[in-house]
C-alpha cells in the first residue's frame, strides 16, 4: 500500500486507569507510519490518573492529543475527537479494549481495497479473573447475547448491520453526521442503521482483531446490559427497522415472569405458567453453561448458570423500564400540547 491516507485513532474514555496503559499502549504500537498516525483521547474529565497517564505519554508521542469531554459519556466524546480530527480515516478505540498492532493498517487496507463504507473485526471478550472470564464466555456465546456476528463470528468476512471499533473514511461521518449525543449506549447501532441505511456496506473482516475486557463483577455487568437494554429503547424509536426479533427475547422473557407472576396472584393457572417459563429457561441456561464448561473448562459452570440470567434480566429489564419512560414521556408531551392550547388567550380577548 503506496500513499497511505492520514489516519486519526479517537479514544473517548472516562476513568480507564486500570485499562488505559493497554489501550493506549496498543494504539501507540501501531505498525502503521507514526507521521500517518494521530491519536486524539478524548476524556470525560476522568479522576483515576487517566489523565495524568496520557500526558506523560504525550512527551514521546507528539502526534498524541488529550481533549477534554465535559459531558463525560462517549457521544459527545466521539463528536469532540472528529470536528479536531484531521485525518482522512477515523478509527475508534474504546478505553477497555487492546487492539492488534495491524489494526489501523487492516482497517485502512479493506477501506482502500474493498467496496465498504466501515469495516472492524470479532472481538475476543476475555477476563482477567475466573468471575470475569466466566462473564467473557458468556458474552461470546449465542446463548448469551444471540447473533451478535462481531461477538460470535471469528473465521470469515462478513457484510454486517454494525461492528465494534469501527473504521470510517472521513467523508462516510461527514455526511451521516454526528452521534446522538442522548445515547449513553447503543450509540453505533445507530450510527451504522443510519449508514446501512443509506446504502453503505459494513464489513466484519477476521484480520481486523482486538480484545476487550469484560465486566470483572456480577453488579457491574447487571448496570452494563441494563443500560444496553434501556437506551435500545431510543434506537427502536428513532429506527424501528433497525430491531431484530432476538432484541425482544429478553425483554419477553421479563414481561412473561413478572405478568404470570401478578395474574398467579389471583389466578392458580398462571402459577403454573410461570413455573413452566421458569422451567424452560432453566433447561435452556444448564445445556448452554454445561457447553461452554466443556469448551473452555467446567470450573466456569456454577458460575455461566448465574451470569446468563443477568445478561437477560438486566437486559430485559431495562428495556422494559425503558419503553414504560419513552410512553411517560410521550403522555407528558401530549399533555403539554393540550395544555398550550387551552391556555391560548381567545381572539375576544383582544378584541375590546
Amino acid at each position: 500500500m503506496e500513499n497511505l491516507p492520514p489516519v486519526t485513532v479517537i479514544m473517548p474514555v472516562r476513568n480507564e486507569a486500570a485499562y488505559i496503559e493497554r489501550s493506549l499502549g496498543a494504539v501507540l504500537a501501531q505498525d502503521y507510519p507514526s507521521d500517518c498516525l494521530e491519536i486524539l483521547v478524548v476524556d470525560g474529565l476522568s479522576a483515576d490518573g487517566t489523565r495524568e497517564y496520557v500526558r506523560a505519554q504525550q512527551a514521546a508521542h507528539p502526534r498524541l492529543r488529550l481533549l477534554d469531554n465535559p459531558a463525560g459519556i462517549v457521544p459527545p466524546g466521539l463528536n469532540i475527537g472528529i470536528a479536531q480530527a484531521t485525518g482522512d480515516i477515523i478509527v475508534r478505540v474504546d478505553g477497555h479494549c487492546e487492539i492488534a498492532p495491524d489494526y489501523v493498517r487492516q482497517c485502512v487496507r479493506h477501506l482502500l481495497e474493498d467496496d465498504v463504507e466501515a469495516v472492524g473485526g470479532p472481538i475476543e471478550t476475555i477476563g482477567e479473573t475466573d468471575e470475569a472470564q466466566a462473564i467473557a464466555l458468556a458474552m461470546s456465546s449465542w446463548f448469551g447475547v444471540g447473533g451478535s456476528a462481531f461477538r460470535t463470528v471469528k473465521d470469515r468476512p462478513l457484510l454486517v448491520e454494525t461492528v465494534a471499533f469501527p473504521a470510517y473514511a472521513r467523508q462516510t461521518l461527514q455526511r451521516l453526521g454526528p452521534f446522538d449525543e442522548e445515547m449513553v449506549r447503543n450509540q453505533d447501532d445507530e450510527y451504522n442503521y443510519r449508514l446501512s441505511k443509506g446504502g453503505g456496506r459494513i464489513l466484519l473482516s477476521p484480520d481486523v482483531r482486538s480484545r476487550y475486557y469484560s465486566r470483572g463483577t456480577l453488579r457491574s455487568l447487571w448496570r452494563q446490559y441494563y443500560q444496553y437494554g434501556f437506551w435500545k429503547v431510543r434506537v427502536m424509536q428513532k429506527h424501528p427497522r433497525q430491531m431484530r426479533a432476538r432484541q425482544f427475547a429478553p425483554p419477553a422473557f421479563v414481561a412473561a415472569l413478572l405478568g404470570s407472576a401478578a395474574v398467579g396472584l389471583v389466578w392458580r393457572p398462571f402459577r403454573w405458567l410461570l413455573g413452566l417459563i421458569v422451567a424452560l429457561y432453566a433447561l435452556a441456561d444448564v445445556a448452554a453453561s454445561l457447553s461452554l464448561g466443556r469448551a473452555h473448562g467446567r470450573e466456569y459452570i456454577p458460575r455461566l448458570l448465574i451470569i446468563h440470567p443477568i445478561l437477560h434480566l438486566s437486559y430485559g429489564w431495562g428495556f422494559l423500564v425503558g419503553l414504560a419512560r419513552a410512553g411517560f414521556r410521550f403522555v407528558a408531551a401530549l399533555a403539554g400540547r393540550a395544555g398550550n392550547r387551552d391556555s391560548k388567550p381567545s381572539i375576544n380577548h383582544h378584541v375590546r
